[in-house]
């Protein structure tokens, strides 16, 4: 739907903004403004050949609420640090980190969207022990707080 906003852009450009406003009413689009990054899924790539990396994405998707070092996974791919890192990042796109901590993001923005568990409560099942820590890179990540996420995308479970 970028074709709404470019219209609206473009309007908005040559008239005032309540005529946008007007526009955006008739036509039940919101005119505020929108992000990509509230609609980024998080699905790194799996198909990428290297059986050891593939390993420890596999251990990171399935008990991303726990703890783990760089050493432990490189020690599960049966790699040493430095060569896990470098391949890591090369077939991922992502540091080992990083890459954990979007796999917990992506599964609390699941959550905010199917369950009606309190911010605090799901920021613990994915593996935060920070909440404040969580709310500050969920909005980093997504543009908007838990709570306002939850309200765009809710399915009002």
């Amino acid at each position: 739907m970028s074709w709404i906003d470019l219209g609206l852009h473009l309007v908005g450009r040559y008239m005032p903004p309540h005529i946008v406003m007007e526009l955006g009413r008739f036509l039940l689009v919101d005119t505020g403004t929108r992000y990509q990054s509230y609609y980024r899924s998080f699905l790194p790539p799996v198909d990428h050949g290297d059986k050891a990396i593939l390993k420890v994405q596999q251990q990171i998707h399935r008990d991303y609420q726990q703890p783990i070092s760089v050493a432990e996974m490189a020690q599960l791919a049966n790699l040493g640090e430095r060569t896990f890192l470098r391949r890591f990042q090369k077939v991922t796109g992502y540091r080992p980190a990083e890459y954990l901590q979007q796999q917990r993001l992506q599964k609390a923005r699941e959550l905010l969207e199917t369950v009606t568990l309190q911010v605090e409560q799901i920021a613990w099942q994915v593996g935060y022990e920070d909440v404040s820590a969580f709310r500050k890179m969920f909005h980093k990540q997504t543009g908007l707080s838990p709570r306002e996420y939850r309200q765009r995308f809710s399915d009002g479970s």
